[in-house]
């Protein structure tokens, strides 16, 4: 059967995604002319993409692995019927396995290109071939996955250095690592294969210096019509994770830019594609070439700024061609030159991300408390933040977006003046944001100019982060702190004990009560034993199995526990059973960022040397590694309790021996 299920209508409609993209495509469904029955997943601790999008039906998932867990959707969409599920970017989105199963066990089809475009284009190795094949340039690559390294060496000896490894099915900055020497080869090796699905990876020379991140957004209709929507450029990105993004490409040399898009019309036509896709170059003005990259056979996070160009619902369109529709039938079938960009329209989007840019971009946990973006002409804001419901969480088991800002205007110079005054006009208080970042970058002439190419902010990113810091101070001072920002920084203090909740933990109760005459009474004595932490967002709510013990009671009698406040809307701490370090002892080796912990490398009585890696630890996409900042014997090493355990920043990690100097230590990236 071809993997373009006969056309027919969507009547229920299964958002297999959360977050901002969830708000989005219930959104698109709901304003379709047909009707559109709509499904949504949520877990306990995150469904605001359901209080926003409003669908209807919502479903509880166990845990966050469900979204990954593809027999299980499959039983869902049987249960309920479901003939079409929107996958969103991110987790299934790119999976041929979820696309063929979901409508061979399930008779439900996976909007998107289809599992045969999905396995062609979505392996980058197989793609590349696809581009060779229709003449486009690439760079040169090993010809087969690998995972050995003296065949990474030798290849990267032959090619030169700098190289890029990549991971065969990595995405959104996943599972590629930049290597410019060989000393750097092995650990960058061993990064990439653990961040990739398959544990695939693949070399290839790196273009870098001077190049832009330009992608062409392509829409066909499987019939072998495709047409473009313009380029988007992405070169503001840090360790390939992009940060600002905009439409069309600062590229002066439109010839060049027409080139690049000729070609991924070509590997489009190619292939029949169906439905949206986004096919990737590094392009050099100066050196006048370019290079294919990869195929995201999928809606992308920064489809926002197409459509602001073009004025073209994409979410719309990709539930209207997977009904049947053709290009001509939804006034898409007129061809537009690759030459010209679209009129009198520059877009920037922007994405506000829970993390701190001075601390390594550590990850910043917590509840939102206040959330202000303006509105008005030329501005739209996605988002899954609600302050005025339950509130966002943020924590480790999902992406760190809090939202993506995008701002239009008729030139250039126009949009940057609008972002500016956008930036300055936001207000998030709770947890940590990138703000200061993005008005430092939209605040540099380079940018401004549009010299940044992909190593630009990469290089610039300690001034960038300043410049931010001083923008951010100078509309502190000149509006003054908010009363939210005051609650939030009283209500984020780390508490004073060194310990927070666990398992095991217990107290002694003692109640007093107050005679009539004022005076107290006998006092008696409880007893309570925390069993089980369900959740832990204490002061806001907490959830514990607890056993409780009276004076007059036969044993310890279980209960369940459920706090919530109505009195504060505290922040969230992450739930942890963990010693927190203390700053002041050299011998603490303390956590410098909050997310999963994946794997303890040292125990007790062990010997460490400087820079040793002692941990790793993930954060959303990436692997990160914790290393010892000097030389010493184990104590005493924190012991996991789960397989990808949270973990919070400021907890202690690895106590060393006592010794004679009083070198601070701290943990480091």
């Amino acid at each position: 059967m071809s993997s373009s299920p006969h056309s027919r209508p969507i009547k229920r409609l299964l958002v297999a995604n959360r977050g901002e993209i969830a708000v989005r495509i219930l959104h698109a469904a709901r304003e379709l002319p047909s009707p559109i029955e709509t499904f949504a997943l949520y877990t306990t601790d995150d469904r605001s993409h359901c209080d926003l999008g409003r669908p209807r039906h919502t479903l509880q998932i166990p845990s966050a692995s469900f979204y990954l867990d593809i027999s299980y959707l499959i039983e869902l969409a049987k249960t309920h019927s479901i003939d079409a599920v929107h996958p969103g970017y991110g987790f299934l989105s790119e999976s041929a396995e979820f696309a063929y199963r979901m409508w061979h066990e399930a008779g439900s089809i996976v909007i998107g290109p289809g599992w045969e475009n999905l396995a062609r284009t979505g392996d980058k190795l197989q793609a590349k071939q696809l581009a060779q094949k229709c003449g486009v340039p690439v760079l040169e690559a090993m010809s087969r996955p690998t995972g050995n390294l003296d065949e990474a060496r030798a290849f990267a000896r032959q090619v030169g250095f700098p190289v890029m490894i990549k991971a065969v099915d990595g995405g959104g900055g996943r599972g590629i690592r930049l290597v410019r020497e060989e000393g750097e080869l092995e650990n960058s090796l061993q990064r990439a294969i653990g961040e990739s699905p398959s544990r695939s990876v693949f070399v290839e020379k790196a273009a870098v210096d001077g190049f832009h991140h330009v992608e062409v957004q392509i829409i066909g209709d499987g019939t072998g019509r495709v047409r473009h929507l313009w380029e988007r450029d992405c070169s503001a990105q840090r360790r390939f994770q992009k940060v600002v993004e905009c439409a069309p490409a600062l590229v002066n040399d439109r010839g060049l830019v027409g080139r690049v898009i000729e070609s991924a019309l070509r590997m489009a036509t190619e292939v029949c594609y169906r439905s949206l896709g986004t096919f990737e170059f590094l392009v050099s003005e100066q050196a006048g070439e370019f290079y294919f990259l990869e195929v995201n056979p999928r809606l992308q996070v920064e489809h926002t700024i197409t459509e602001s160009i073009s004025g073209i619902d994409l979410v719309q369109t990709q539930l209207l061609l997977a009904q049947g529709y053709t290009l001509r039938e939804l006034g898409l079938g007129v061809e537009v030159s690759a030459n010209h960009p679209p009129p009198n329209a520059f877009s920037i989007q922007l994405r506000l991300c829970a993390e701190d840019p001075s601390n390594g971009f550590s990850l910043s946990i917590g509840k939102v408390t206040a959330f202000t973006v303006p509105t008005g002409h030329g501005i739209r804001v996605d988002t899954n933040v609600d302050v005025s419901g339950p509130g966002l969480v943020v924590g480790s088991n999902f992406d760190n977006l809090l939202a993506k800002i995008i701002v239009t205007a008729p030139t250039w110079e126009a949009t940057v003046r609008k972002v500016q005054r956008v930036l300055a006009d936001s207000k998030i208080d709770g947890v940590k944001t990138n703000i200061g970042l993005l008005r430092g970058i939209v605040a540099h002439r380079d940018f401004m100019t549009g010299k940044v190419d992909t190593q630009w902010l990469g290089l610039n990113l300690e001034t960038l982060i300043q410049k931010g810091e001083r923008i951010s101070k100078s509309l502190q001072a000149s509006n003054g702190p908010s009363r939210s920002s005051q609650q939030a920084m009283s209500q984020t203090v780390l508490p004073a004990s060194n310990l927070l909740f666990r398992k095991g933990d217990a107290w002694s109760i003692t109640l007093e009560p107050l005679s009539e005459d004022g005076l107290q009474s006998d006092q008696v004595a409880h007893h309570l034993r925390l069993s089980r932490v369900l959740r832990n967002e204490f002061p806001h709510s907490l959830a514990a199995e607890i056993e409780y013990t009276t004076p007059t009671s036969q044993g310890a009698m279980p209960y369940r526990m459920q706090l919530e406040t109505t009195t504060t809307a505290a922040s969230a701490l992450v739930s942890s059973s963990h010693r927190r370090g203390d700053p002041t002892n050299p011998q603490h080796i303390i956590l410098p960022l909050s997310g999963k912990l994946m794997e303890m490398l040292v125990s007790e009585g062990q010997d460490v040397v400087e820079n040793q890696v002692l941990a790793f630890i993930k954060q959303m996409k990436m692997e990160l590694e914790v290393r010892s900042p000097r030389s010493g014997r184990v104590k005493w090493v924190h012991v996991m309790e789960d397989e990808d355990e949270d973990v919070a920043e400021g907890m202690l990690l690895v106590e060393l021996e006592a010794s004679n100097g009083n070198v601070e230590v701290r943990g480091r990236l």
